[in-house]
């Protein structure tokens, strides 16, 4: 993955899928969650902050990036989530809200092409997504978003790995207790065949010892950074110059 923060694994399939996540979903929030709420503060919280229109969010999952727009905007927001079991967890997480708050959102069980949204936001978050999009889905996600975009509106998308794994990585996730069971994992990259193999192996324990193991493996595609401007300059969006995290890239639509 990008970081260990990001939002979930790389989705399975070369468009997403009503069923990726189904092992990866349970683990997720508190494995990584809690990393990935300072991660999602920290790249996208300024400009949903500036959001005046609305907050278009392309692959929800649990709802990090949209906790962010309800709370740091007063606008509707948008989540794009097909996987049915990272949009089972967000809309648990919706239904905690205030009724008032609830209002404001939006959950869309497809993916952004199949919405049809136009003009709906002046802010769009792609938060660990894009690499998990293979090329001609990727590609096809660009004129959705300048669809659902505002004229002048921004979109701030993760950026892809660059290139593929050298060697095979392991890295640990964190483990994290819950009452008498521990858990944790670890996520496993690769290179296979121009693609990124992405591998993770989930366990929880007690004091006896292991009490059941998980695992599920993705696939990422790599891109390099003026790769992806130039897919995006075919649909009118040209890069912001930004200092930030050289992880997200800004670009604003015509």
């Amino acid at each position: 993955m990008y970081s260990l923060s990001s939002r979930s694994p790389a989705r399975p399939a070369s468009a997403p899928s009503a069923e990726a996540y189904a092992v990866s979903a349970e683990f997720y929030d508190v494995l990584q969650g809690e990393a990935d709420a300072a991660r999602v503060r920290e790249l996208y919280g300024e400009a949903v902050g500036n959001a005046r229109v609305g907050v278009l969010d392309i692959g929800a999952g649990t709802g990090r990036v949209i906790l962010l727009g309800l709370a740091g905007s007063d606008v509707g927001v948008h989540a794009v989530e097909p996987a049915r079991s990272m949009r089972a967890a967000l809309m648990t997480r919706l239904a905690s809200l205030p009724a008032d708050v609830r209002e404001r959102v939006t959950v869309h069980p497809c993916t952004l092409p199949e919405t049809g949204l136009r003009g709906v936001a002046d802010v769009a978050v792609c938060h660990n997504t894009l690499a998990c999009l293979d090329p001609s889905s990727r590609r096809r996600l660009y004129p959705a978003v300048a669809e659902a975009l505002c004229p002048g509106g921004v979109f701030l998308l993760q950026l892809p790995p660059a290139r593929l794994p050298r060697v095979r990585t392991v890295h640990p996730l964190p483990a994290q207790t819950l009452g008498r069971h521990e858990y944790g994992g670890h996520m496993v990259l690769s290179a296979d065949a121009g693609r990124i193999r992405t591998r993770f192996d989930y366990w929880v324990r007690d004091v006896t010892g292991v009490l059941r193991e998980h695992t599920e493996t993705f696939w990422m595609w790599p891109a390099s950074r003026d790769d992806i401007v130039a897919e995006l300059a075919e649909h009118g969006f040209t890069p912001v110059p930004d200092a930030g995290d050289p992880a997200v890239l800004i670009v604003r639509r015509a």
